[in-house]
């Protein structure tokens, strides 16, 4: 019999050692729950696929062979918000028959967060009752605690409280020994295991090794020796390796046909002694090769199968130096396929990385970005279909050189002039930052292309700062030069107590920048805060407004940058009052004179309105600037309502009185015939009101039809009449709108 191991072994499993044989489960009564990393780390790439997408695709094949009564769960973390530690959840309780549950939760898992790796194994354990009965965890993560559990000590605590617990560790594409370290540790800790595995393939295999089944009975005989057998294709003898569009077949000497048409980039397998024939397939051009192999117990051996070259010709010319930084044309041949590039990368870069790249599509000769960094470089054009380096050409990246001018010292906020050179590449620009601050950060900048010298704003806050040329491309500080930020000052002068509401002059001294302000506020309220503001562009004094609400407050110069306060002075705001004269009764819809005291500001006003509204509510206003007395007109509607005198700046109502408006009442006398298109004669009486009209409308027309009208102005008064014979009525219409008098006439054909 041959023995059959390694990659597609591995591929056919999949995970396949958690989906334990019928019976298992009854055998040693363990619960599973598979706990999945699902941090923003699992976006990462291992060649050329996300580590999640590797991930789902392992664990659908273990779901696809598992036993029905299997009990397995699934627990996630990091997959719901970002930065949270506490972003764990158990999407699929254990049970047996979970497999089309647990693979809907996995397929829909999106990594964002932290990796609370700790904390996400104590809950699995915790859905386990690990306490009460064995229970096991297989935690498969990316990376290195990153929230404020210590897994070595998790793991002791779960050895210790457990009832035969035990957690199996895969770490997935973990490069840092630190790391491992950590993961190594939580899994020793309670008996479990601890791989590592990087790429699909090991992926597979490792989960399959931290299987929780019950040990195989012993093999009845000793099976013969293994050697590990590679398989592979070249492009001609002796050439590069072709991983693309393979497809293999096995068969030993005794025609039993092990691997069949397996579309994979090598094939790896353990074998045993003996003869083999193995065939490969190229799909881009059908071309086959085949070989006959002995495999001989011993070390590990590499079988080529030479396919012809089909390397499509390709080539790249450009300058031999450039400057870091600047821009080349690059000329180019090559296959033209889509998305093939041409890339700027270090010599130890594979074909599918590189520091700048453009599609070819873009044209020819290509515009590339030279790196930020002097050095050894290659121009390359790039195959998109496996990433194949079709043509190289080597460049040498030169420094490009940058140099400042600018005061050493400047006053805090205010506007110097810098003077650079430097190549000016699109988006660089001159900072002002903090020693400290990364190339990208600053306190103020301006672009190079704003002209030089560059006008640079300094920071508020007095200290120690760098101005700076920096490369866009990365960030690149290319030159620099110290500058003392000194302190600034100013000054405001008013007086120390003003009426709630009022404009008080406020003289001050500063330095006057840009939408510098003077402000009121309540004393603690940030810089930006503010009751009512001027700018100071409004000159020396300017006149502030007042809080409507009395109460202690300061005044201030805010520095616009950083709403920097540089100085204050309290100001005690008194309270304002006003009185009203109106009458007490009124009738609905009719404007009445109402006599007022009060503070008289631009924006106060006189209003109508129910008791219960807030002072920005009416029924109807007038302004207090038109004088005292003012008209005010009373709505149509009867009711309670009051009179109020109102100030503008924030509606505080400062004084108030009662109003109780009646149902209005009007009379209307006039001939009961008419001849249609004359005039008709009308005694009435009413409010009077100025939007109050008497017409004539058809007695089934809404109050606000009319067909004729005059405004109520005097009495009697005449009204054209309509020239259609018929039915009408006479109205007085209250606001135009509402009838509270209706008076039948009929226009007779003589």
């Amino acid at each position: 019999m041959r023995l059959v191991t390694g990659v597609a072994a591995a591929a056919i499993a999949a995970l396949g050692g958690l989906a334990l044989p019928a019976g298992a489960q009854q055998a040693d009564g363990t619960k599973t729950i598979l706990v999945l990393d699902a941090s923003g780390s699992m976006w990462g790439q291992i060649e050329g696929r996300a580590k999640i997408t590797i991930a789902q695709e392992v664990v659908a094949g273990l779901l696809a062979d598992m036993p029905g009564d299997r009990a397995l769960g699934l627990t996630a973390y990091g997959h719901r918000r970002k930065g949270d530690c506490g972003d764990i959840e158990t999407l699929v309780p254990p049970a047996p028959g979970t497999a089309d549950e647990v693979l809907a939760a996995v397929m829909a898992i999106k990594p964002k967060g932290k990796t609370p790796l700790s904390a996400a194994v104590l809950a699995a354990a915790e859905v386990l009752k690990y306490t009460e009965e064995p229970a096991t965890v297989v935690l498969v993560s990316d990376g290195r605690e990153t929230c404020d559990l210590d897994p070595c000590e998790v793991g002791r605590r779960l050895e210790e409280t457990g009832v035969g617990f035990t957690a199996h560790v895969v770490g997935f594409d973990v490069a840092d020994e630190a790391d491992r370290a950590q993961l190594r540790c939580l899994a020793e800790s309670t008996g479990g295991r601890f791989l590592t595995a990087s790429n699909a393939a090991e992926l597979a295999e490792a989960l399959d090794e931290v299987s929780v089944a019950p040990p195989p009975p012993p093999a009845p005989e000793p099976e013969p020796a293994l050697t590990d057998m590679v398989f592979i294709a070249t492009d001609g003898e002796g050439g590069p390796q072709v991983r693309r569009g393979l497809v293999w077949t096995l068969t030993g000497d005794d025609g039993e046909l092990m691997v069949e048409t397996m579309e994979i980039p090598d094939l790896r397998m353990a074998l045993s002694p003996g003869g083999y024939r193995v065939e490969v397939l190229r799909l881009d051009d059908e071309q086959t090769v085949a070989r006959a192999v002995t495999v001989a117990e011993g070390a590990p051996q590499t079988v080529e199968l030479p396919l012809e070259d089909l390397t499509p010709p390709a080539r790249v010319e450009g300058p031999a130096e450039a400057v870091a930084g600047s821009t080349v044309q690059v000329a180019w041949e090559g296959p033209e396929q889509k998305n093939d590039f041409i890339a700027v990368a270090r010599a130890d870069q594979q074909g599918g990385q590189s520091v700048n790249s453009v599609w070819v599509r873009e044209g020819n000769p290509a515009a590339l970005l030279m790196p930020p960094e002097p050095g050894e470089y290659e121009l390359r054009y790039v195959l998109y279909d496996g990433r194949e380096v079709l043509a190289r050409q080597p460049i040498t990246v030169t420094e490009v050189a940058a140099a400042l001018e600018a005061p050493a010292e400047a006053v805090a906020g205010s506007t110097v002039q810098v003077g650079w050179e430097g190549p000016d590449y699109q988006n660089d620009f001159i900072s002002v930052a903090k020693p400290d601050q990364q190339g990208g950060q600053s306190v103020n900048s301006v672009w190079t292309r704003n002209g030089e010298p560059a006008a640079l704003v300094m920071p508020a806050e007095p200290g120690e700062y760098e101005i700076r040329y920096v490369q866009y491309q990365d960030r690149t500080v290319l030159a620099r030069q110290p500058v003392t930020v000194t302190e600034v000052t100013a000054s405001v002068t008013a007086p120390s107590e003003a009426p709630a509401g009022a404009n008080v002059p406020v003289e001050w001294t500063g330095p006057d920048y840009p939408n510098d302000f003077i402000a009121v506020v309540e004393p603690g309220e940030p810089g930006g805060a503010h009751a009512s503001y001027v700018y100071t562009r409004e000159g020396s004094p300017l006149a502030l407004a007042m809080p409507p609400e009395p109460g202690e407050y300061e005044i201030r110069y805010v520095q616009y940058q950083d709403r920097t306060v540089l100085a204050r002075q309290p100001v005690t705001v008194t309270e304002v009052t006003a009185t009203l004269e109106a009458p007490a009764e009124v009738e609905a819809g009719s404007t009445i004179l109402v006599a007022w005291a009060g503070p008289g500001y631009p924006r106060d006003f006189v209003s109508v309105a129910r008791p219960d509204d807030p002072g920005g509510r009416y029924e109807g206003y007038t302004y207090a600037r038109e004088g005292s007395p003012l008209r005010l007109t009373v709505p149509e509607e009867p009711g309670a309502y009051e009179i109020r005198y109102v100030q503008g700046a924030g509606n505080r109502v400062l004084a108030r009185r009662a109003l109780v408006v009646a149902d209005a009442v009007a009379t209307l006398e006039t001939a009961a015939t008419a001849k249609p298109g004359t005039r008709l004669r009308v005694d009435w009486t009413g409010p009077g009101g100025p939007s109050d009209l008497i017409a004539v409308a058809r007695p089934t027309d809404p109050d606000g039809t009319r067909a004729a009208y005059a405004r109520a102005d005097r009495s009697p008064l005449m009204v054209e009449l309509p020239d259609e014979p018929g039915e009408w009525e006479v109205r007085y219409l209250l606001n135009g709108s509402r009838a509270i008098a209706r008076h039948p006439v009929t226009l007779e054909v003589p």
